[in-house]
């Protein structure tokens, strides 16, 4: 599917020949995203919709909003987010930056979402690092293998002091074939899960167990609110705040979006 869609993005001029002109865009700086205002075009989506199916008949997004600036829709298929403007006719691939907010632009429907999606994981089903008082927590999904993952969990005492808790989920990256799923699938399921992923993160080999994990259910929750590596740390309302970042620069993160 997301093959078609590239294709289509760089072999063609437009999706539909519809007649209506797109709705100019708006510099990112001329409103906060969150305050963006929702397009006139009552049949926006369905003309949206109905481009996109022009390019495959099975296309079926998982989302589609009103976009972080005038004149286009937010799609969300596959974990990808895609902006088509409102007349059916332009696509794009690339993640608009709100210059304003110093950070990637996404709407408060994308996040709504997103936000919905991840709350649906139970508490019991993650492994959770809490701060003594917390101020703030983030979801990241990591992987036992992966360097900024390490390093991100030998941060966990200064995120801690900080008051930002970290509750984990499962990426192995490698996919269901790898050995980083089987391990993964021991870590989630040990007695002390906290101390297993901090012994896989530091290198030590992983014991071997079985049970009925969530890790398969979480990498495909990943994929599906676009988790394209790891870590992928994101903030309570949904916002992805991106990949490694230090305590520093995560609280300043964290603080910038909470206000």
């Amino acid at each position: 599917m997301l093959r078609v869609l590239t294709v289509a993005l760089f072999g063609a001029l437009s999706l539909t020949a519809c007649a209506q002109p797109a709705a100019p865009v708006a510099s990112p700086a001329a409103k906060p995203t969150a305050n963006a205002a929702p397009a006139t075009n009552a049949n926006a989506e369905q003309t949206v919709r109905t481009a996109l199916t022009s390019l495959d008949p099975k296309f079926k997004p998982d989302y589609v909003g009103a976009a972080p600036f005038p004149g286009f829709r937010e799609v969300l298929v596959s974990g990808q987010v895609l902006y088509v403007s409102d007349d059916g006719r332009y696509l794009m691939q690339s993640q608009p930056y709100d210059i304003q907010n110093r950070s990637p632009a996404s709407s408060a429907g994308l996040l709504a979402y997103r936000k919905n999606l991840l709350d649906k994981v139970p508490r019991s089903e993650r492994i959770v690092f809490a701060a003594p008082n917390p101020k703030h927590t983030i979801t990241v999904f990591t992987d036992i293998e992966c360097g900024y993952c390490r390093k991100l969990h030998q941060d966990l005492p200064e995120l801690n002091r900080q008051g930002i808790t970290v509750e984990y989920l499962a990426f192995p990256r490698m996919g269901p074939a790898s050995q980083d799923f089987v391990d993964m699938i021991s870590v989630w399921c040990a007695v002390d899960k906290r101390a297993a992923l901090t012994a896989a993160k530091g290198g030590q080999a992983v014991k071997p167990k079985n049970c009925t994990s969530p890790v398969a259910m979480q990498y495909a929750l990943g994929q599906q609110v676009g988790v394209s590596g790891t870590p992928a740390i994101f903030a309570a309302d949904g916002s992805q705040l991106g990949g490694y970042l230090t305590p520093a620069q995560l609280a300043k993160a964290l603080e910038r979006q909470a206000n």
